[in-house]
């Protein structure tokens, strides 16, 4: 049975991996330039992120695995679960997260950089007549990677190297617990957890800036997600339009034929009309695009498919905000209580596995562990928001470096450079929320998931308590508890391991937490609020078409513009002058309308 059970939990494990596989597919393709395209960096892509989901979602793994050693009605080990099979599960474990952690600092930190000079170096040779060979670019790449690798090196060697935290005074660091995870391993280990800390640090950065504008815009996005005005309504104005402006134009130019040259006043008022008549016409291209005007059956029945499940998507965005607002009040409770009842505070970065205050998301978790799959599914919903949010927050805000914004992640408009620097940006967001899981959101669920104790000591060395008898008797395990009985998930020992042996990682991570929330709550605050606005004067000829795709996209509330969408057109009787609240649509001249 046990061994069914553990078999059970690996091919899940490999079916969600194969599956997000597939989704950090679509998102590659999705968002690359297809003009741009490059193999290389779209297949480093897809690994690169692969990889990174598939370390975060090994938590559930981990935690059913070890929990299933444990009775949680008994407070005691299964009959089976002896201290050699239990150390069995813990290598396999340990190896398993050992391999992904090292391959994602690999991707990180040496494939990603050599990507994206191998493609800076295939760009400047487009722009010689020479050429060079596949080899020259090899090389050529590798001596600009060679930095990074430079930088690993040393990052190792000073992680070998760097002195760990010796201030231990307590009681609590004679407990089981701390004595596990302050055991130093002379084999790599010490380097691997200074090198992981240091990239959780940054990416708690990254984390803190655009997951936590992400995680507020993402509802906000399906909320106001239905257009305020159809495609086929918005074909039919700007039709309407076209004809007005291409007529004045007809005017203008009629009533100065035979003279010299327009007057200035006439040239100026050309000029703007010229200038609308091109915003026009892409803007009743792209509405043509959204219809599925003249393309495809299959393009025209996804079209009318989205306009069908538009109410779906709002209600969806709901939920999801509802369920945002219970994450982020289970990070504020977990992070209130730790820095207030943690035993050893700074000294180990606030470390608290045991909750004093009603945690929600913690008791959903640690209720649904007991019946695997759920909490697996459960789990796997979480990761998909928190990176999801990631997206939506690189993709609003941009790559920027302080003000500056250096690249646009658009949909379908992405370069490769931009794309790799994404990647590289997300490799360090996904170990920041890595950690906020499992420390934050539901820490005594990713330490013991649903294995309890039993308060009644035993009444022989080496027999387990027996809490048959009294069940009220039998607690949650804690890091107070006996380590013969509560096994901690490996995960939470490596990064508690992290925040003991390097303390300033742990102080910056668990207090970023909260600027976090304070960022989140204000871009939350300020999207239901305020429409964000664009500065039309900075804007390119790229930005300008997405400011014109972003009107197919517009907030709004009426579900009429679905109906027309489903129907394919405009209700009777309607007018072509003004949109569904009644203002008219008509174009200002000199600038690009949305």
């Amino acid at each position: 049975m046990a061994a069914l059970q553990i078999t059970f939990t690996w091919v899940a494990y490999a079916i969600v991996v194969a599956l997000f596989m597939l989704f950090t597919a679509i998102f590659v393709f999705t968002y690359q330039d297809p003009r741009e395209r490059s193999p290389a960096v779209t297949i480093v892509a897809i690994i690169t992120l692969t990889s990174l989901l598939a370390t975060v979602l090994l938590l559930p793994v981990d935690i059913a695995l070890i929990a299933s050693t444990s009775s949680p009605k008994l407070g005691r080990k299964k009959d089976w679960a002896t201290p050699e099979r239990v150390d069995s599960i813990l290598l396999t474990l340990k190896i398993v997260y050992y391999t992904l952690y090292s391959f994602d600092a690999i991707l990180c930190l040496i494939v990603a950089p050599f990507t994206y000079f191998w493609h800076e170096e295939y760009d400047d040779i487009a722009e010689d007549d020479g050429g060079q060979s596949v080899a020259g670019r090899f090389w050529t790449a590798l001596r600009f990677t060679l930095v990074f690798i430079v930088l690993v090196v040393i990052l190792f060697i000073v992680g070998f190297f760097v002195p760990i935290a010796r201030d231990r005074k307590g009681k609590h660091w004679d407990l089981d617990y701390f004595k596990h995870l302050l055991t130093e391993n002379p084999d790599g280990e010490r380097a691997l957890t200074f090198a992981l800390g240091l990239l959780i640090t940054l990416g708690t950065a990254l984390y803190v800036f655009y997951t936590a504008s992400g995680i507020a815009l993402l509802p906000i996005s399906f909320i106001k997600s239905a257009p305020s005005i159809s495609a086929p309504s918005l074909i039919a104005n700007t039709a309407s339009h076209l004809e007005a402006n291409r007529e004045r134009q007809r005017q203008l130019e009629g009533r100065n034929a035979g003279r010299s040259g327009l007057s200035a006043k006439d040239q100026r008022e050309l000029e703007a009309l010229i200038r609308e008549e091109r915003t026009l016409v892409r803007r009743q291209r792209l509405a043509a695009e959204a219809s599925g005007e003249g393309r495809s059956w299959v393009i025209r029945a996804w079209t009318k498919t989205q306009a069908i499940f538009r109410p779906i998507k709002l209600l969806g965005g709901i939920l999801l905000l509802i369920l945002v607002v219970i994450i982020w009040a289970s990070m504020l409770i977990t992070g209130i209580d730790k820095a207030k009842n943690s035993i050893c505070k700074h000294h180990c970065g606030y470390l608290l596995t045991r909750i004093s205050v009603f945690n929600p998301i913690n008791w959903i978790f640690v209720k649904s562990a007991e019946v695997f799959p759920v909490d697996y599914v459960m789990i796997t919903l979480i990761v998909l928001i928190f990176f999801s949010s990631s997206i939506v927050g690189i993709t609003t805000v941009g790559i920027r470096f302080l003000w500056v914004r250096i690249f646009q992640i658009r949909n379908g408009h992405t370069s490769p450079q931009a794309l790799l620097i994404a990647t590289v940006m997300l490799t360090l967001i996904v170990l920041a929320i890595n950690y906020s899981l499992a420390m934050i959101v539901a820490p005594q669920y990713a330490t013991f998931g649903s294995q309890t104790f039993c308060k009644i000591p035993p009444k022989h060395p080496g027999e387990q308590p027996d809490c048959s008898d009294d069940p009220e008797l039998v607690l949650p395990c804690s890091e107070l508890a006996d380590s013969a009985v509560c096994t901690p998930s490996v995960v939470s020992t490596f990064l508690n391991r992290i925040m003991i042996n390097f303390p300033f990682f742990g102080v910056v991570c668990f207090w970023a937490q909260f600027v976090f929330l304070g960022v989140s709550l204000l871009v939350l605050a300020t999207a239901l609020f305020r429409a964000p606005r664009l500065d039309e004067a900075q804007l390119d000829e790229d930005a300008e078409a997405a400011e014109e795709e972003g009107l197919l996209a517009s907030a709004g509330r009426r579900f009429g513009a679905t109906w027309e969408d489903i129907r394919g057109k405009t209700r009777a009787g309607q007018t072509t002058t003004g949109n569904a609240g009644g203002h008219s649509t008509a174009p200002r001249a000199g600038r690009a309308i949305d």
